[in-house]
């Protein structure tokens, strides 16, 4: 047996954070002296802590280390699958972050304003005709934006291939919250198919500002910026809830450079 002090000195974890982690149920000694209130843990426990202190160098939380815990291998197999994506993601916009600060920090040795990139984005005015939509609509908080996607279009593709429904486009998420709210948002997920079936909509064309984002999807607001920006200063409205047309899928995509989205704000003349 091991005091706690001795475990502690072992797997390089506190006294103090052990006896939290044995209030929440991740990890308790395997004896505790009743005259003393002494904490003794058994060489068997190593290996649990070892796992322990892995998974938290793996970014998941106590909660999802303490199910984690109790799964078999194949389960165990998927959850590290899944984080290890999660992580890429962040990884890869770590990177952007990074190459995009160092072209910042280029601009302004050159005299160049930070922002000057907003006067580029481009904005043209289209016409675009009505569509019959297979959607899925749910309130969405920011946490839950990037597992959202991938879950509700794959639920979207798999009734698109059950039912051998006719795909005429690219996904689309319309955005019909008034305003950010990171607790929930109104989020559409939908796509354009041909077959007026139980789930679909009708979606009205309309004229519509719109730009393209070639790029990861942390630069959509500046998009939307830009987009504002221009439908206030050419005397336009909007009309109703902004939209993005997803044409690169991101599971297909190597980099997010290569990520290609069109936003598009259905407007009218003031």
């Amino acid at each position: 047996m091991l005091s706690i002090g001795e475990f502690s000195k072992v797997c390089g974890v506190s006294t103090k954070t052990l006896r939290y982690y044995d209030e929440i149920g991740l990890i308790h000694p395997d004896e505790i002296n009743p005259e003393n209130g002494y904490r003794y843990y058994s060489i068997g426990q190593l290996k649990k802590m070892l796992l322990i202190n892995r998974l938290k160098s793996f970014h998941f939380s106590l909660e999802e280390t303490k199910i984690i815990l109790e799964l078999d291998d194949e389960k165990l197999y998927t959850a590290l699958h899944r984080k290890r994506n999660e992580l890429q993601e962040k990884l890869h916009d770590l990177e952007y972050a990074l190459k995009q600060m160092s072209t910042d920090i280029s601009n302004l040795e050159k005299g160049i304003p930070m922002m000057a990139s907003l006067d580029k984005i481009e904005v043209q005015l289209v016409e675009t005709g009505p569509m019959n939509l297979l959607y899925i609509r749910q309130m969405l908080s920011s946490d839950d934006y990037a597992a959202g996607y991938g879950k509700y279009i794959s639920r979207l593709y798999e009734k698109i291939a059950d039912e051998k429904l006719t795909l005429l486009g690219m996904p689309m998420t319309i955005y019909h919250s008034q305003e950010y709210n990171p607790s929930g948002n109104d989020t559409e997920f939908a796509f354009p198919i041909k077959e007026p079936v139980q789930g679909t909509r009708d979606f009205p064309g309309g004229l519509c500002a719109m730009s393209v984002l070639k790029g990861p999807y942390s630069e959509l607001t500046s998009v939307y910026a830009r987009l504002r920006e221009w439908v206030e200063n050419e005397g336009y409205e909007l009309v109703s809830s902004p939209y993005e047309v997803y044409v690169t899928d991101p599971n297909q995509t190597a980099t997010p450079e290569e990520l290609v989205t069109e936003v598009y704000f259905p407007v009218k003349k003031k």
